[in-house]
């Protein structure tokens, strides 16, 4: 009895002391799971008290029917019995369906704020570096002051001399060649050499040893980016398991689209009179039908959180790459303000990854006791 005044007071507090602005600045998914393990603990609360009376009424039946001294008091006693095993059955109907909206419901929040991270990772890699950006960035060829110089020496260059073709004028390392062949070969004295190569250095530089780089970047953002693309299709398949049993057929997207979450929920009511209503291996396919698509959402979950671990992890070597060019001091005012913003890109990356995309206690034993009905006052 103190285990059940314990529970009903925890319910109560839960209820009473917090509101909704006191966690503000909670992530949505730890605020789901605290409500859920509240909203539980209060359910059991509710009906435990009913169908522990019940019990000892049926221990009281029992009693009476061993001590009951004619047939007639026995059949009163046995059909009393029968009366109290029915209420009880019913009560731990109506708390099972309870504890399963509750959950259905609950996973129901939890892929709407995946698929919202989701998206918003969608927009993340819209916005980053291109191929074509990162060529820019990459390549000596496509700067003005170098594109300056080679001008410079087209003018001065030895008229046996050769212009490079469309195609390798843009390669960094036969452009670069030919630029210095050139440059030995021109009409500049020694003091304009040295002039004009001083003012491509740094660029030559970081060009040259940064390129490999600047292309892993490149390419692993795709590939993050494509498994991004992944995870979209997942969530809405998921969302699609997910709905089935109570018959709402409406996309993910489009439910999002339209704010349908309403009709979802209606659904769900209604499957709930039926569970009700079915008995036997009926009502127990019923219950399965809902409990399977938990297992879904836990598995897509774990996927999610790799996936995230795996972003971060990435951009995390981004960075270091990025720092660790060597003439970085030397060369800091001469540098491309894209390779800057692109450090800064990845800087606010990475706390995307490690605060806005990652959920927050959606994974471990307390997220599947939560999700399978339990609570750490069990």
């Amino acid at each position: 009895m103190c285990g059940m005044f314990f529970k009903l007071f925890i319910c109560h507090l839960t209820f009473v002391t917090v509101s909704p602005g006191l966690h503000a600045f909670e992530d949505e998914t730890t605020r789901i799971f605290r409500e859920l393990s509240a909203e539980l603990t209060c359910i059991e609360s509710r009906y435990a008290p009913s169908i522990e009376r019940l019990e000892l009424a049926l221990a009281d039946e029992r009693a009476s029917f061993v001590t009951a001294n004619s047939t007639e008091a026995k059949m009163r006693s046995l059909i009393r019995r029968e009366e109290i095993r029915e209420e009880i059955r019913m009560l731990k109907l109506d708390s099972v369906s309870e504890i399963s909206k509750v959950r259905y419901l609950k996973g129901l929040q939890i892929i709407k704020i995946l698929y919202e991270k989701v998206l918003g990772l969608d927009h993340h890699f819209a916005s980053v570096r291109t191929l074509g950006e990162i060529n820019r960035i990459a390549n000596p060829t496509q700067y003005p002051e170098y594109a300056k110089l080679q001008e410079t020496l087209a003018e001065k260059k030895d008229r046996r001399g050769f212009d490079l073709s469309a195609i390798l004028g843009t390669n960094a390392i036969v452009s670069v060649v030919q630029t210095f062949t050139n440059m030995l070969g021109s009409g500049l004295s020694r003091e304009e050499k040295e002039k004009q190569l001083a003012s491509v250095e740094c660029i030559l530089d970081f060009t040259l040893r940064m390129q490999n780089d600047l292309n892993t970047i490149y390419f692993e953002t795709a590939f993050l980016q494509t498994s991004n693309v992944r995870m979209k299709q997942e969530i809405e398949v998921l969302f699609r398991d997910y709905a089935k049993p109570i018959g709402y057929v409406a996309t993910l997207e489009n439910c999002r689209a339209h704010d349908d979450w309403e009709t979802f929920t209606q659904k769900m009511d209604e499957y709930l009179v039926k569970l009700k209503s079915t008995t036997g291996t009926a009502q127990y396919k019923m219950q399965v039908n809902m409990e399977f698509p938990i297992d879904r959402l836990l598995q897509y979950i774990t996927q999610y959180n790799a996936y995230i671990e795996q972003g971060g992890k990435f951009y995390e070597k981004f960075r270091i790459i990025l720092n660790s060019y060597e003439n970085q001091k030397a060369c800091e005012t001469r540098l491309p303000p894209e390779y800057l913003k692109l450090r800064s890109d990845i800087d606010v990356a990475i706390e995307k990854f490690n605060v806005a995309y990652r959920p927050v206690e959606i994974n471990g034993s307390k997220m599947k006791e939560i999700l399978y009905g339990l609570n750490e006052f069990d």
